[in-house]
């Protein structure tokens, strides 16, 4: 097993972090692959069941793009990629979005036409050991099981997602919430068939193709964001990342500087750095400071992957200079 993203070397809380992730989500597969397999057998024609299934269907993209994505990533820049392959968490995070976002608008239209259909979901029995059993009972304990495992899975994943600033480990802990809610609401819409109200089948199939719609339009902002080269933000895109404050900050300190405002994009774990640095008094720096300060920066955190410095004689606009420099071009 690796214990680099790329060239950048994980310390060791990162790399058992790594370790732990690729474990879960092995773990998340074969839990998946059995809970489809049950959900399957016992669907019958509910709407709820059947939007159940599809979400645990959906469940398996994010471990699949994050598994895939962890073998990418290690390999290290060439000529023609010489960013490296850290790219391609962003895709994996675009095509999860799609995919919920798309299967979360059927299912919206597919459930709603059956409610305002009135379409009655029927629900039978089987033979149990020489004994009629209703089938919903059946759909009540399958859907049962599948609620403990997602709930713990999304608690380590959420932990783990931020540890290795992973925003695909965080959008399939945000499923595995989705999944037990999920199932959830389906017990809700079974039970309701068995007594009588039939509606219930298809509003709770609604709230659950909302909630899966909800995952797709979070996800897709956020991959498309960041694909564009937005600020840097946190795992959960809540906030803009610290760590441009603190190099600008360190940068700030050094006796040479002036002035300095960083620019820094998400490359996918890792994080790309342009900062921009006035000399204080006009001076140029020695070849030996501006060394210091990048490696000075590069300390601070592990997700400094790359870092340029560029000494200007104004801020651009960009990091906090005047209208009147918008960008290094205008040097």
């Amino acid at each position: 097993m690796t214990t680099r993203f790329g060239h950048t070397e994980l310390p060791e809380q990162q790399e058992k972090a790594l370790r732990a992730a690729v474990r879960i989500e092995w773990g998340s597969l074969a839990f998946l692959a059995v809970a489809i397999t049950g959900i399957y057998l016992v669907m019958g024609s509910s709407q709820a069941m059947k939007a159940a299934w599809v979400e645990d269907l959906l469940s398996l993209a994010p471990p699949i793009a994050f598994l895939v994505a962890v073998r990418i990533v290690n390999r290290a820049p060439n000529a023609r990629y010489p960013y490296g392959y850290h790219r391609a968490v962003g895709v994996a995070h675009l095509v999860a979005g799609v995919a919920l976002f798309a299967m979360g608008a059927f299912l919206i239209i597919d459930s709603a036409t059956g409610l305002i259909g009135g379409e009655h979901p029927p629900i039978g029995t089987v033979v149990l050991f020489g004994h009629p059993v209703w089938l919903g009972w059946l759909m009540v304990g399958a859907l049962a099981l599948t609620i403990p495992l997602p709930i713990w899975f999304g608690r380590v994943k959420m932990r783990l997602a931020k540890q290795l600033h992973d925003k695909v480990l965080y959008a399939d802990a945000d499923m595995n919430k989705a999944d037990w809610m999920t199932a959830a609401g389906s017990i809700v819409g079974v039970l309701g068939i068995g007594i009588g109200w039939w509606w219930t089948d298809a509003a709770a199939a609604i709230f659950i193709a909302g909630s899966i719609l909800w995952d797709g339009v979070k996800n897709l902002r956020a991959a498309i964001t960041d694909l564009i080269d937005t600020a840097a933000t946190t795992f959960d895109d809540g906030k803009r990342h610290p760590l441009t404050g603190r190099i600008d900050e360190l940068l700030r300190g050094l006796p040479w500087v002036a002035e300095a405002g960083s620019r820094v994009r998400d490359q996918g774990h890792v994080l790309h750095v342009e900062s921009f640095v006035v000399p204080r008094d006009g001076r140029m720096p020695s070849l030996e400071q501006i060394t210091d300060a990048r490696d000075a920066c590069i300390d601070l955190d592990w997700k400094v992957q790359d870092i340029v410095l560029v000494p200007i004689d104004r801020l651009p606009e960009e990091v906090g200079g005047g209208r009147t420099r918008q960008s290094e071009r205008n040097i």
